[in-house]
């Protein structure tokens, strides 16, 4: 009988690897895949669009924030992989009835590298683990080196994260993607729990000079798909912002994405 404790503090207790499962987050689901869990995976998320062809050979159990139960108990899963943020407590405490539920709760690289060092010990990919463990480590301080060598004495260019439109919201603290602003060296303007709700808070978009007046306005490419009148619309509200589309997946996406998203934030740098 082998003890694991989750991201959340749940003890799981294991007779055997578990051998099916159903992931219900995209990032971790890509994770799986880099693990080579692909034929132990069993029920995907319609977010789960990496990698490709798991839309055609995985069963599609509905979205992060509603899954079809009696899909997922079909499936007969040993184990379903969840998240703190994407799913919710009454969702995992219903999926608890069906088979041990284990939660990650990531904000920070940190969280990121023990959630993989967990996957390796829960199932026996221990090698494969540390082996992305290693990348990314390697791959952060590359970054780190790229940066101090591009900006060495520059002051922080400010930032606004947009992730939705009507209503406006933003990222703000204590998310996964705020620790990749202030990895980039960018001050998010909404970084303030004091005056801000939430880690997603809604905006008044009208107040963004006073609020910050960010140097550049990100409109991330998920969940919402913003245009080019929103660009327009957004850069009206700050004295010099530059408006940037950038891709949502290498800011917010965990797990051995962030070997890929060191490659992108050094192109972002460069064209900013």
């Amino acid at each position: 009988m082998k003890k694991l404790v989750d991201q959340i503090g749940n003890n799981h207790f294991f007779e055997n690897t578990p051998k099916r499962i159903v992931s219900l987050v995209p990032s971790q689901t890509e994770l799986l895949y880099d693990l080579d869990l692909e034929e132990s995976i069993v029920g995907i998320t319609k977010f789960c669009v990496h990698p490709f062809h798991f839309k055609s050979t995985k069963k599609i159990i509905g979205g992060t924030k509603k899954v079809h139960f009696e899909k997922i108990r079909l499936l007969q899963p040993d184990i379903i992989i969840a998240n703190k943020e994407e799913n919710t407590p009454e969702i995992v405490e219903e999926l608890s009835k069906i088979c041990p539920v284990w939660v990650t709760d990531i904000v920070t690289i940190e969280d990121n590298l023990k959630m993989i060092a967990d996957f390796g010990q829960l199932f026996n990919k221990r090698t494969e683990a540390q082996k992305w463990i290693d990348k990314i480590n390697f791959g952060l301080e590359d970054f780190k080196r790229f940066l101090k060598d591009k900006n060495p004495e520059d002051s922080r260019q400010k930032v606004a994260y947009f992730i939705w439109a009507n209503p406006y919201m933003v990222a703000a603290r204590n998310t996964f993607i705020n620790e990749m602003l202030k990895l980039n060296n960018f001050e998010n303007i909404y970084d303030n729990h004091s005056k801000y709700e939430g880690r997603y808070p809604e905006v008044v978009v009208q107040k963004m000079r006073i609020q910050g007046d960010p140097d550049l306005v990100f409109l991330s490419s998920e969940p919402f798909p913003f245009t080019d009148e929103h660009a327009f619309e957004l850069g009206r509200y700050t004295h010099h912002a530059k408006t940037v589309f950038v891709d949502g997946e290498m800011f917010s996406w965990y797990g051995s994405r962030l070997v890929k998203a060191f490659q992108y934030f050094k192109k972002l740098q460069e064209t900013l």
